[in-house]
């Protein structure tokens, strides 16, 4: 059937669409996907090293000379360091940060990172995390210790750290870094939840208790051991005081006012395979 329209309705019609559009465009937008975009906060990049020495050891092992470089290209283009304490407490609203902060971090807990990285943190005015796995600590670095090439901290020296005041000490677990059965300290397949968080609150607290004994404290950042995450482990870490998570993923954060915007924190790995300048115009570029 043909249908006509009268002229006057028409324009009646198309004068109450251009209406709505104006609304939704005034009223709705703001909150929609273009808020969603541009998400506020302080951007946050964060940096994960390991091992100060010859990088022809392993993958994950940088030059003392490289890490200098990366200090000093940080200081040329205004990034001040800020620890996980600074971090939390600008989450509360107890505390401000500089306007372009960077997070350093170290794991596994190397002797390198009191010998080498100390004093170069020292001459730049910068500070650092430095996640620990407990057993290294406790048990191997005591057999074989302060050969910068290889040993791990021993308790005096995560004490000497911490007496710096530029170093927080993480945990890295007591004994579960390792890839086999079970994928750092996440869940195996088919293992019941209750089962896997007991098991990880004895494994975290034998290293805080020891932590405790030796030095006066106890972590407050958690290095998921080569990243592997899970949901399972988040009640955990709350219910043992863990503030701030650090993962291996590779992309931008934000810092908000919200505390849980510190529970999985995306780092950039630090490896020999490039430049100083080639790895930050990288990574600063992405936040």
């Amino acid at each position: 059937m043909y249908c006509c329209c009268h002229p006057k309705r028409l324009w009646i019609w198309l004068l109450l669409d251009a209406a709505a559009l104006v609304l939704w465009v005034l009223l709705l937008a703001p909150h929609g996907a273009a808020a969603e975009t541009v998400p506020e906060g302080v951007p946050l990049p964060v940096i994960m090293y390991h091992s100060l020495t010859d990088p022809s050891r392993a993958a994950s092992q940088l030059s003392p000379a490289a890490f200098a470089d990366d200090l000093a290209y940080l200081e040329a283009h205004g990034y001040e360091t800020v620890s996980a304490a600074q971090l939390a407490a600008y989450t509360r609203g107890t505390g401000d940060l500089p306007e372009k902060p960077i997070l350093l971090t170290f794991d596994d807990g190397f002797y390198n990172n009191l010998s080498d990285a100390l004093p170069l943190l020292e001459a730049h005015d910068m500070c650092a995390v430095v996640s620990i796995v407990g057993r290294y600590t406790d048990e191997i670095a005591p057999a074989d210790p302060h050969v910068p090439a290889y040993s791990y901290l021993t308790w005096e020296d995560v004490a000497a750290l911490l007496a710096s005041g530029r170093i927080e000490i993480g945990s890295h677990t007591w004994d579960l870094h390792e890839n086999g059965a079970r994928p750092g300290c996440a869940i195996c397949p088919g293992e019941d939840a209750d089962t896997y968080q007991q098991m990880l609150r004895d494994d975290l607290g034998r290293l805080q208790t020891r932590m405790q004994e030796m030095c006066g404290t106890v972590p407050t950042v958690f290095a998921y051991p080569y990243g592997f995450v899970c949901p399972e482990s988040v009640p955990v870490l709350r219910e043992m005081g863990f503030t701030c998570t650090l993962t291996c993923l590779e992309r931008p954060n934000v810092i908000t006012r919200d505390p849980d915007c510190l529970l999985g924190l995306f780092r950039y790995d630090r490896t020999p395979d490039e430049s100083t300048e080639a790895f930050f115009s990288r990574v600063l570029a992405a936040d």
